[in-house]
């Protein structure tokens, strides 16, 4: 198993020297021992992290910057005169850079990455937020026209991969359930004292003095790691140092060394790969599924820039038909005033001018206020902030036009629909979900074996230390043995006599322990069942899902098209019915009242072609979003968006 959080805990834990470097980490091909597939290649994560090789900057903290909130450059080269030229793929770029929603989403990139490091150190996966943030108001989305945003952190939508709370309907609190899994990072820890004692005695013949005084120094250390195969390893290394005034011990200082080295080797419960390292293999598909959910907000969010910029192409060409209204209403009451005065007109006629002048004078008041909306919706949507009252009131003025182009015909529906399921993010996202409840039907099964643990123990035993000069005082000779033996009386050989197997003990056994009615083990493992089972009707029903949010696509923008065609032909006719009656006005034949009505007529098919025009844009925007093909009809990258930094805008 290739991982590589050796490399990323010594980089994430420099922070004592400050230093930040640019650390690539590399996702390559990794296959899990019994896991139920191999983990999909990743592309490269780039990582800026703090870097050090100081011993101690595994135990300081890693700081992360703050967010940069300054506009993107690209902003300021689309200003002229005051104005921002903006066309459909300049919205992009900027909403790649700038938006927020896109943003907050990027900070779950490297959440995953550590969630991951995290397990990889022997710790639980805390999952990753898979939902999409949409607080960008405009095009239907944010409170702006729609429901309210998503309930999740950040204004997201809740989201599976890993969470313990639901999503969709779907209930995920076993994922990950099984044994317990131990540290895989190594620890040390040691116990240093000294005790001074006195004790009173009551009868000296025990130990020969009223009083007996010990001084005694312990320093005791411990060294403790798991592994994988559920292997538990435990060092241990017990020292003391023994003083007394008794004159019965007969040494004094008293040396004594033990040394352990103990091995636990789970047999049924906890044994394997899997159960032990379940939480790495569900923390890595949760960074494919982050990597996924990512993508997915990129293509709502895109999706969104799209919409909000129809609506402002409508909003813009609206307030341009309104105001080419209002100016010949105008110059047709100015027109019927001279008539009048001539008295080639009745007076009838001229107010009927003057009535529709003011009419139409608030029909564009409205325009432009819808248009001020929608400008500044698109400018909240391509900016990380908006301080500078000068970008607030700036017009915002949309250059690409509205493309109707034939459309696939009813045949190309099925392929339109295979694209969908190979393209579609959340449909990958539920399949590697599936993985890891196929993980988890393991591990829990595994969970209900008895436990039983085969345990293997290796203890070295030493004593040195010197002649007790009070040993034997007060006696008769020969009273009490003398010490004879050759023993060590520096710590440096008690410490080399417990490696040397001069007192060696073996130890080998077995713990087994039965649960009698297993309820809470066997309720999780149907649980995992049920909750595995539910993942796949999900499936089903999302692809299901999928055939019909395509159908509904293609329906549309075949309605749109033939809108389109039919507000064409009505602006056409307009258009001609207003050339006659201009005609008939100069040769007496028609009434300005008539040319008026006529260039209403024609204001009206103007704005229906425009209201036609954008919203088969907007179909075709939601043909794509269905389709999975966003990304590709928009040549977006995904290592632009991973940045924010758009090299080719």
């Amino acid at each position: 198993m290739v991982v590589w959080s050796h490399k990323l805990v010594r980089l994430a834990a420099a922070a004592a020297w400050g230093v930040v470097v640019t650390a690539t980490v590399a996702f390559g091909q990794v296959t899990v021992p019994d896991a139920p597939g191999p983990i999909r290649e990743e592309p490269e994560l780039r990582l800026d992290i703090p870097h050090s090789n100081a011993p101690w900057a595994p135990y300081l903290p890693s700081k992360v910057g703050p967010p940069d909130l300054a506009n993107s450059a690209w902003l300021d080269s689309l200003v002229h005169d005051g104005k921002l030229y903006l066309s459909l793929q300049d919205a992009i770029t900027l909403a790649l850079e700038n938006n927020l929603d896109i943003a907050i989403a990027r900070y779950n990139l490297p959440i995953a990455a550590i969630d991951l490091q995290r397990t990889q150190g022997g710790g639980f996966d805390l999952g990753v937020n898979t939902g999409v943030v949409q607080n960008t108001p405009g095009a239907g989305v944010g409170g702006i026209g729609a429901a309210p945003s998503g309930a999740g952190a950040g204004g997201t939508t809740g989201g599976a991969g890993g969470a313990g709370s639901g999503a969709a309907g779907l209930v995920q609190s076993t994922l990950g359930t099984g044994t317990v899994v131990y540290s895989f990072d190594p620890s040390i820890s040691g116990v240093v004292n000294v005790d001074h004692q006195t004790l009173p005695q009551i009868n000296q013949q025990i130990y020969g003095v009223p009083q007996l005084r010990t001084v005694t120094t312990n320093g005791d250390f411990v060294y403790r790691q798991a592994f994988s195969p559920g292997t538990r390893l435990k060092v241990l290394l017990y020292n003391q140092r023994l003083t007394a005034n008794s004159p019965f011990f007969n040494l004094s200082p008293s040396l004594t060394s033990t040394f352990e080295f103990q091995l636990t080797q789970p047999l049924l419960a906890g044994f394997g790969m899997l159960p032990n390292t379940r939480y790495i293999h569900i923390a890595k598909n949760n960074q494919k599924i982050s990597d996924l959910a990512f993508q997915g907000q990129v293509i709502a969010t895109v999706t969104q820039i799209e919409n909000l910029y129809w609506d402002l192409f409508n909003a813009y060409q609206q307030e341009q038909v309104q105001e080419r209204s209002l100016q010949f209403a105008q110059q047709s009451y100015g027109n019927a005033q001279k008539q009048y005065q001539l008295q080639a007109i009745p007076e009838m006629d001229v107010v009927r001018a003057e009535a529709e002048v003011a009419k139409r004078d608030q029909d564009l008041t409205i325009a432009k206020t819808n248009l001020q909306l929608q400008q500044l919706l698109m400018k909240n949507a391509l900016t990380k902030n908006l301080d500078d009252p000068l970008l607030v009131a700036m017009p915002v003025i949309p250059t690409s036009q509205t493309h109707v182009e034939d459309g696939p015909a009813q045949t190309e529906v099925q392929d339109l629909v295979a694209q969908a399921l190979q393209g579609r993010p959340e449909l990958e996202e539920s399949q590697i979900n599936l993985k890891n409840h196929q993980i988890t039907l393991k591990t829990a099964r595994n969970a209900l074996l008895p436990t039983v643990n085969l345990v293997a123990y290796y203890a070295g035993n030493a004593l040195g230390g010197q002649l007790n000069p009070n040993y034997g005082k007060g006696f008769s000779p020969g009273a009490l043995p003398r010490n004879t033996s050759n023993l060590p009386t520096g710590f440096g050989g008690v410490l080399r006599d417990a490696f040397n197997n001069s007192g060696q003990e073996y130890f080998v056994g077995g713990q087994v322990q039965i649960p009698i009615r297993n309820r809470v083990a066997k309720a999780d493992q149907y649980r995992a069942e049920l909750e595995y089972r539910q993942s796949q009707l999900f499936q089903q029903q999302l692809r299901k899902q999928i055939l019909i949010e395509v159908e509904n696509a293609q329906y549309t923008l075949e309605q749109s098209r033939a809108r389109v065609v039919s507000a064409t032909k009505a602006r056409d006719l307009a258009q001609k019915t207003f050339g006659i009656t201009q005609q008939e006005q100069k040769l007496g034949a028609g009434s300005p009242f008539q040319t008026l009505s006529a260039q209403h007529d024609l204001a009206v098919a103007e704005s229906d072609l425009v209201s036609a025009s954008t919203a088969f844009e907007k179909a075709r925007v939601q043909l794509e979003l269905t389709t999975g093909l966003t990304l590709q009809q928009n040549h977006i990258s995904m290592d632009d968006a991973k940045t924010g930094i758009v090299r080719q805008p």
